[in-house]
């Protein structure tokens, strides 16, 4: 299995991260998300657990407990956002459950199709 290239990914999180708060006026909380697979898929990955290498345990994350009160996928130059309560509901109704083992962090979640976030 191929090692995460977080450095990489970090990189272009926060690129998605800058054109976010550039979008924003109003002051909400948002976690940011750039999932680079979407486009060849036309799916999103919505993580609920990750796999702590400390506790060798799987401990919840993502949109269990995220405190951000929008979500925000960045898919190239177009952003998605999405109230998190809308997108756990989202999650429930239309999520299929995958688990992503790329090492060294792997986790458990839904996949989504963009279409189903935009309704």
């Amino acid at each position: 299995m191929k090692n995460s290239d977080f450095d990489i990914d970090f990189g272009k999180g926060y690129e998605g991260e800058k054109l976010v708060k550039e979008l924003l006026t109003c002051g909400y909380t948002v976690e940011v998300k750039r999932d680079m697979k979407w486009a060849r898929t036309g799916n999103l990955y919505i993580e609920i657990q990750c796999w702590n290498q400390t506790e060798k345990a799987w401990l919840p994350s993502g949109i269990i407990v995220s405190k951000a009160e929008y979500w925000a996928f960045v898919l190239d130059e177009t952003v998605i956002m999405i109230p998190l309560l809308k997108l756990q509901e989202l999650v429930l109704t239309y999520g299929r459950y995958t688990e992503c083992k790329m090492l060294p962090n792997p986790s458990k979640g839904f996949l989504i199709s963009a279409r189903e976030l935009i309704g």
